[in-house]
């Protein structure tokens, strides 16, 4: 039987780490077989991706920012993510497509539909069973981040809210596969809400 794939989303500082490490712990403890991954990262490429894409030194448009984020996520799912699926486990990924949709459609001006499509093509048809979008106001997201800001969360004020409103905007047209969380509360009532939204699958 194939695998669950979860993806966890939203602005820096609302906890996705944090909850995406809980998440699989409960998974594991219901006796399932879980793989974490994060994305861009996960391989050997999206892993030299990473750097060049968060930090703050490197200039770039954003289509040249969504085809380097597609490109890690291309290997992240024929090495990790497809095999885990095949093999009945279940995948729990910090961040996914979602993101690159928000951040460089939403937020910088790209053909939101243009992503959703390329990102399909880049990932083999790969979806999320389930997105999670971690909700906070761009100011608690801003006061809860604790290192230093990479180089989107350096970005003003107003592109951290069309970032935001993106990933609502999104939720309310796929509703079937998107579910917005309150981040606002503490880690165990969101871990809570968040374990709730995955028994419903």
């Amino acid at each position: 039987m194939p695998g669950r794939f979860i993806a966890l989303d939203g602005l820096d500082g609302t906890g996705k780490s944090t909850q995406c490490r809980l998440l699989a712990d409960w998974l594991r403890g219901r006796g399932h077989d879980v793989v974490t991954c994060r994305d861009p990262g996960g391989t050997p490429l999206g892993d030299a991706l990473r750097p060049i894409l968060l930090d703050h030194t490197h200039d770039m448009t954003p289509t040249a920012e969504a085809m380097l984020f597609m490109a890690s996520r291309a290997e992240l799912v024929a090495r990790v993510i497809r095999p885990a699926l095949l093999a009945g486990r279940w995948v729990v990924s910090d961040r996914y497509l979602l993101a690159n949709v928000v951040y460089q459609g939403h937020a910088g001006g790209l053909d939101v539909e243009d992503l959703w499509d390329i990102g399909r093509i880049s990932a083999g048809g790969v979806e999320p069973d389930l997105t999670l979008v971690l909700d906070l106001t761009v100011e608690r997201a801003n006061e809860r981040r604790g290192r230093t800001a990479d180089r989107f969360e350096r970005r003003d004020a107003a592109y951290q809210e069309r970032v935001r409103q993106g990933f609502l905007a999104e939720a309310l047209r796929r509703p079937e596969r998107i579910v917005v969380i309150d981040a606002s509360p503490g880690v165990d009532d969101v871990q809570r809400a968040i374990r709730e939204a995955v028994e419903r699958l």
